[in-house]
């Protein structure tokens, strides 16, 4: 008994020497933040007090916090307090995040469509994205939008979305075009989990209720000219990002798989699985140069029907292609450019880019052989200027001008806030 007794004394001493000799985490304390809350901070930091000092942790933590659509740059300090206590600082610099949205876009035919939104994107001081949107594409549409990734702990959140979008749709059958409008009014919930800093899962249902209504052009006995079906969407995300952010420049590697089943209560438009994976790549070149590029594989059930769900569309995939020209069942685009900061001083960047956009579809209904289709194939270099706020969240301003250099395609002007990708 005696002996366990000071085996467990020489033990606890051992431990307590050991623990003294590591360097220890006094005090965390977050500086430099006005309307982010230093408890939300803390609670998606790994970093405590009580904790061992590890840089590769405070690194890990910097690189969260400037993902944060509230923060422009962050930093950490460490200063020596008694001892090996060590007191930590956060420091931040934060962006403006009620943020007014504007997408416009055109082409050579005149078409005109413009979105305008208002989103507050750290609502309650805890990285809360919370707004919506209005959109005028012929007919008006509207969007409500609320994320909460942290709303339970630093690994769940929730996400909820409603919207009612009403659009002009070609659809395409028996080499021939017609006009539809068509709604889509939806809503979904979304369970949101982090398990870790780089990989990411979504999972929800959406419920949709889908409409077409014949307008103008070709017609088909076996097209319907009207239809109303109510749908289930089962949903799962998976996100690989790797990105480090450092003002308007980014670098490293993000890939983000989506999978969708839809059910139906029509044969007209018939369930069909959808799945599709963004790969990006970001780059530095230089002081003043970043090179980004996405490529999106997609594949979805190959029905014959001209309701696929791939669609080609300027403000997509191919800057100056026109709005929704074509559909397909299966797709893969390019889209590659260098940005180049041409001005950047306190609070302004200007950035001008040259990229190149190319994609290529299946039909539907067709085989792998559509992709190397000189038809289904189509590239879009092009040219475009980035005004860019470093204060206020996503605060980039774009202008992309790019033209076809296919027989017979169109050229046009894409108009954005945001990087295209």
């Amino acid at each position: 008994m005696l002996n366990n007794k000071i085996l467990t004394i020489i033990i606890a001493l051992f431990s307590a020497f050991t623990f003294a000799q590591e360097r220890v985490i006094l005090d965390l304390k977050v500086k430099g933040n006005k309307k982010l809350r230093s408890s939300f901070v803390m609670k998606i930091s790994k970093a405590e007090a009580g904790a061992v000092l590890d840089s590769t942790i405070l690194e890990e933590d910097i690189k969260r916090l400037k993902r944060l659509q509230a923060v422009a740059h962050a930093y950490y300090q460490v200063f020596a307090s008694h001892g090996n206590s060590y007191n930590v600082f956060y420091n931040i610099e934060e962006n403006f995040t009620i943020i007014p949205s504007v997408n416009v876009y055109t082409t050579n035919d005149n078409e005109f469509a413009y979105r305008l939104g208002l989103y507050e994107f750290n609502a309650l001081g805890q990285n809360i994205t919370f707004g919506g949107f209005y959109q005028k594409d012929i007919f008006s549409s509207y969007g409500i939008n609320l994320r909460a990734p942290f709303l339970f702990s630093r690994e769940l959140g929730l996400a909820i979305n409603h919207q009612d979008l009403n659009t002009q749709e070609p659809v395409f059958f028996d080499n021939t075009t017609s006009d539809y409008k068509y709604r889509n009014k939806s809503y979904e919930v979304l369970a949101l989990y982090q398990p870790n800093f780089k990989n990411r899962f979504e999972v929800g249902i959406n419920y949709f209720l889908e409409e077409y209504n014949y307008l103008s052009g070709a017609t088909n006995p076996s097209v319907p000219q009207e239809l109303s079906v109510k749908k289930l969407l089962y949903k799962g995300i998976y996100e690989y990002n790797n990105l480090d952010y450092y003002y308007q420049y980014v670098s490293g590697f993000k890939s983000i798989f989506n999978a969708q089943y839809v059910t139906s209560t029509s044969n007209n438009l018939p369930e069909f699985i959808i799945a599709w994976n963004d790969f990006h790549f970001y780059k530095r070149v230089g002081d003043k140069g970043n090179w980004a590029s996405r490529l999106r594989v997609g594949f979805s059930s190959n029905d014959e029907t001209p309701f696929a769900p791939f669609s080609v569309d300027n403000n997509l995939n191919l800057r100056g292609v026109g709005n929704t020209i074509d559909r397909g069942t299966g797709a893969v685009v390019v889209n590659t450019e260098y940005r180049h900061t041409i001005y950047d001083k306190d609070w302004f960047a200007l950035q001008g880019n040259a990229f190149v956009d190319a994609g290529s579809w299946r039909n539907p209904g067709g085989d792998f052989g559509d992709f190397g289709k000189s038809q289904n194939i189509r590239v879009f270099p092009g040219l475009g200027l980035r005004f860019i706020h470093k204060r206020i969240f996503n605060a980039i301003f774009r202008i992309d001008y790019g033209f076809g250099v296919t027989k017979g395609e169109t050229q046009g002007l894409v108009f954005g806030i945001g990087q295209y990708f």
